[in-house]
C-alpha cells in the first residue's frame, strides 16, 4: 500500500508545472498514531515551504523541522510535495535524541474554506534512540492564516479600467492612420531628387553667400537729394 502510494505521486506530478500553492502561512495540527502534533507551513519561496512539527507521545516529544518542495496535481488546490529535515526530542529512557527526517505527501487547500487537508508518509532515522528507523504515517488539518496575494479589483464596473483607455486609444490611432476616400485620389508628389554633382561641380568653388550692405547716413542723404 505505502509503495503504491509512492509510485502514484511521483506518477501524477511528473507532468505537472506551475505554481503549487495557493497560501503563504498554515497552521494546524497532525495526526500520527500515538502522536499528536501541532504543524506549521511558511512559503518562502514561489513552489516550497518550511515546516515545523512539535510532536508529543507516550514515551516521548520531539521538534522537527522541514524543507519541502510542491509541485501542483490537476490544478494549484492539490498538490505533492516532498522534503527533508532534521530532528531533535526526548525519550522517556534514554534521554535526548537527534536524527535525520524525509517526508512525502499530499495537499489539498479546500475550495472556498481558508482548509488545507494533507496526508504523508515520514520515514526517520534516529541517534541515540531505541528504533534507528521509523517509518510514520499522518494527517495534518490546517488552517490557512495568510493566503495568497490577490490582485486589485478595479471599482470600474466594466472590466479594467486602464486596459479599456489603451485599446480606445490605439482604436484613435488606428482610424487617423487609415486614408479616406479623397485622399486615395489625390496625386502624390514625387519625392524631390537632389541634383547629381558631376565632376565639374565637385572642383568648383563654392561661392560665399553675398552679404548685404547695410545703407549709411550718407546713403539716405544722397537718396534725398537726388
Amino acid at each position: 500500500m505505502k509503495k503504491s502510494f509512492l509510485i502514484g505521486c511521483l506518477l501524477m506530478g511528473a507532468a505537472s508545472v506551475g505554481q503549487a500553492q495557493v497560501y503563504r502561512t498554515a497552521a494546524g495540527i497532525r495526526l500520527d498514531g500515538e502522536r499528536l502534533g501541532l504543524t506549521i507551513q511558511q512559503r518562502v519561496f514561489e513552489k516550497s515551504t518550511i515546516e515545523g512539527i512539535f510532536a508529543v507521545g507516550t514515551r516521548e516529544v520531539s521538534a522537527t523541522a522541514l524543507y519541502e518542495w510542491h509541485r501542483p496535481i490537476l490544478g494549484r488546490r492539490l498538490n505533492y510535495y516532498l522534503g527533508a529535515g532534521a530532528h531533535v526530542g526526548n525519550l522517556k529512557d534514554s534521554g535526548a535524541f537527534t536524527g535525520l527526517d524525509a517526508i512525502l505527501g499530499l495537499e489539498y487547500k479546500v475550495n472556498g474554506l481558508p482548509i488545507l487537508i494533507s496526508t504523508d508518509i515520514k520515514p526517520a532515522f534516529h541517534v541515540n534512540h531505541e528504533d534507528w528507523v521509523a517509518l510514520s504515517t499522518g494527517i495534518s488539518i490546517r488552517y490557512v492564516i495568510l493566503a495568497e496575494k490577490k490582485k486589485k479589483k478595479s471599482l470600474w464596473p466594466f472590466g479594467n479600467k486602464e486596459e479599456d483607455t489603451k485599446s480606445k486609444s490605439k482604436k484613435k490611432q488606428q482610424v487617423e492612420e487609415k486614408p479616406g476616400v479623397l485622399d486615395i485620389f489625390k496625386k502624390k508628389e514625387p519625392p524631390k531628387e537632389e541634383k547629381k554633382k558631376g565632376l565639374r561641380g565637385i572642383f568648383k568653388k563654392e561661392e560665399p553667400p553675398k552679404v548685404e550692405e547695410k545703407p549709411t547716413f550718407r546713403d539716405i542723404f544722397k537718396k534725398k537729394e537726388d
